[in-house]
């Protein structure tokens, strides 16, 4: 695994990944390149089973996807680092992160192709510093926290009228968008019954039910 620190040049707050037709989507919480051009994926998982490893792969394989477009050698597709901040030490050994790389199984040596997958303990404390950060993470309290990047950023979002502002927006934001997936859970179970009970197409389900053209689509994908 690379060791070398590099300085984050472009970031994103919930990217979504291109995907292949009827493949399921997913959005990153926040995804960055560096000055290398290795690619980050970084997924704050409150959950547990919200950090399952498949998931890691699946997130992983999706920044291949997207990183390499038609006509490209596999040999340019750049390093990858999908990165889980999970709230409980979900491996139960008390580490600060667990490392995961595909290793030759008949040599012992790491395959070296780019991939890395790292798990981080969100409940690790001590003076180091992914133990000072873990902290921060998990503190309400801008004066207690170690690291003055962090601080600043807490007491702008917790103070600042305009951080304040932003927040409450993001709030609303986050909200809205969990009420539309929920009526589309809604449509698409309906969907689901009509094909069943009236012995339809999902076309012909969704045009009765007047689900326009552009948006049949979506959910021809999910059925």
């Amino acid at each position: 695994m690379v060791e070398t620190a590099q300085q984050i040049q472009e970031r994103e707050r919930q990217e979504d990944m291109k995907r292949l037709v009827g493949a399921r989507s997913i959005c990153l919480d926040a995804y960055g390149c560096d000055s290398s051009g290795r690619k980050y994926d970084l997924e704050i998982q409150r959950a547990d089973r919200g950090a399952g490893k498949r998931r890691a792969r699946y997130h992983s394989s999706s920044m291949d996807v997207e990183n390499l477009d038609a006509g490209q050698d596999f040999d340019e597709l750049p390093d990858t680092f999908t990165i889980f901040i999970t709230e409980h030490d979900i491996f139960g050994q008390g580490k600060a992160i667990h490392p995961i790389e595909r290793v030759d199984m008949v040599t012992g040596k790491l395959f070296d192709d780019g991939e890395h997958i790292l798990y981080v303990n969100g409940e690790y404390r001590d003076d180091s510093n992914i133990g000072k950060l873990m902290h921060d993470f998990s503190c309400w309290n801008p004066d207690e926290m170690s690291f003055e990047l962090m601080k600043e950023a807490s007491k702008y979002y917790k103070e600042n009228p305009e951080g304040v502002e932003f927040m409450c927006k993001a709030f609303e934001e986050t909200r809205n968008e969990g009420i539309t997936k929920g009526r589309e859970q809604e449509r698409l179970e309906n969907i689901r019954t009509f094909m069943k009970k009236l012995n339809l197409s999902a076309e012909q389900v969704m045009n009765v039910m007047d689900i326009p053209a552009e948006e049949q689509s979506k959910y021809l994908a999910k059925l």
